[in-house]
């Protein structure tokens, strides 16, 4: 009887060790690129580390050939579907051509989607990146 004892509580360390591994934020996460109608996007946020609470997001903005775009407008949505959460839009400012940026605030820990909205000469277009937030 001990000795069942004994592997049930290895085995249980061990599922919680991987559970816990896989579930657990990673401290740096690689920007994520995605078109977006005429553009593509880059977002980073946290500088790769996104965390709770206020982080900036870094938005690289071009064109599908790679050139700088200027799209005239560009927000970023945070919601955390799968609890209901959502943060109102910020709005992302030129930093240089093609280069945005924008403040958003992450409440709680967790698998965020952040939605990049994009509108300007050349079209609109929306990408949503998947964001861990530790």
């Amino acid at each position: 009887m001990t000795t069942r004892r004994g592997l049930l509580l290895i085995a249980a360390a061990v599922i919680v060790a991987l559970v816990t591994w896989w579930v657990w934020p990673s401290d740096s996460a690689p920007a994520q690129r995605m078109t977006a109608g005429p553009y593509r996007v880059q977002l980073t946020v946290g500088g790769g580390s996104a965390h709770t609470g206020d982080n900036t997001a870094e938005l690289e903005i071009t064109d599908q050939q790679g050139k700088p775009a200027a799209p005239d407008r560009v927000s970023v949505e945070p919601a955390m579907p799968q609890m209901g959460h959502a943060v109102p839009p910020a709005t992302a400012t030129t930093v240089t051509p093609g280069h945005y940026r924008a403040a958003v605030n992450l409440p709680m820990p967790g698998q965020w989607e952040i939605a990049v909205n994009l509108s300007g000469p050349q079209g609109a277009g929306r990408a949503t990146f998947s964001v861990r937030a530790n």
